[in-house]
């Protein structure tokens, strides 16, 4: 039936309106090099003020080494060799680390989310455990596994582990049940149901615990490497602490935040591509 001319002025009065609205929320929002001077913004202020603290004697640079000491520090281990051997063994932790929790919290979540029986059977198991703090299993990791890489890859993938297994969990099953419904209707069998339904609606909320996994990985891989490692960012915390060298420990702290910051940014990346067909406030940019 064709539109009066009354209902065509009202139905691009709504347009135009939408659009208005819709570049006004554009606007507002700031553009990909806005964002990143903001960001840099506080650091750059925060070690300007404390290098000109130190250097004013304002601050205590013997305890609190001003960041150009600290630059100093990373670049003569830098120079030395030993630098990118810590920074290596690091990331091979943090890697398989990541890999096996994720994989295991992956394939144990796609259960528990798929069946009542499953659930039942292991949550209640896998939250108790969830709730023993993460030092604990340390001497019984060290007993099973030794001092070596696998009680240090184990400990970081156990703190993977949780955060990937609840988003997995949370992500399945709260997909729309009437998308399913849809699903089984036009025919499809239970794995084009997972490959074009449930994966595509749980996958922000696995990408969302992609993300807290690896930062929690981050924060085991110090308490890993801090038991009888030999090498690795953690063990230069541990060289700092008994060498009282300030410098050393906030050199291995500010690598820790630039390495974790970067790996995160692959993630968020990596979630921006897989998610770039949602329609929300992220896209208008």
């Amino acid at each position: 039936m064709a539109l009066t001319q009354g209902q065509q002025i009202e139905n691009q009065k709504a347009l135009n309106t939408a659009e208005t609205k819709q570049k006004k929320v554009s606007k507002a929002m700031p553009s990909h090099l806005a964002r990143v001077v903001l960001g840099l913004l506080f650091p750059a202020l925060l070690i300007a003020g404390w290098e000109i603290g130190g250097r004013l004697e304002l601050i205590n640079t013997t305890l609190v080494p001003v960041p150009s000491t600290i630059l100093a520090t990373i670049t003569a281990l830098a120079a030395d060799g030993s630098l990118w051997g810590h920074i290596g063994i690091t990331l091979y932790r943090i890697l398989w680390g990541f890999f096996w929790g994720t994989a295991v919290a992956l394939v144990i979540g796609s259960f528990v989310a798929m069946s009542k029986v499953i659930e039942a059977l292991l949550d209640p198991t896998i939250q108790a455990i969830r709730a023993i703090p993460s030092l604990a299993w340390v001497p019984l990791f060290i007993l099973w596994l030794g001092i070596g890489e696998p009680s240090k890859v184990t400990l970081i993938a156990l703190g993977v582990f949780f955060p990937v297994y609840l988003n997995t969990v949370g992500g399945i099953q709260s997909v729309d049940r009437k998308l399913i419904e849809v699903g089984k209707a036009y025919g499809l069998n239970t794995f084009q149901l997972v490959r074009r339904i449930i994966l595509p609606a749980s996958l922000p909320s696995f990408l969302i615990g992609l993300r807290s996994g690896l930062g929690l990985g981050w924060m085991f891989v110090v308490a890993a490497e801090l038991l009888g490692a030999s090498q690795g960012l953690g063990y230069l915390l541990v060289i700092g602490q008994n060498t009282f060298r300030p410098d050393t420990i906030l050199a291995s702290i500010v690598l820790f935040a630039i390495l974790g910051k970067l790996t995160d940014f692959l993630l968020k990346k990596l979630q921006e591509r897989a998610l770039h067909w949602q329609d929300n406030l992220n896209g208008q940019q």
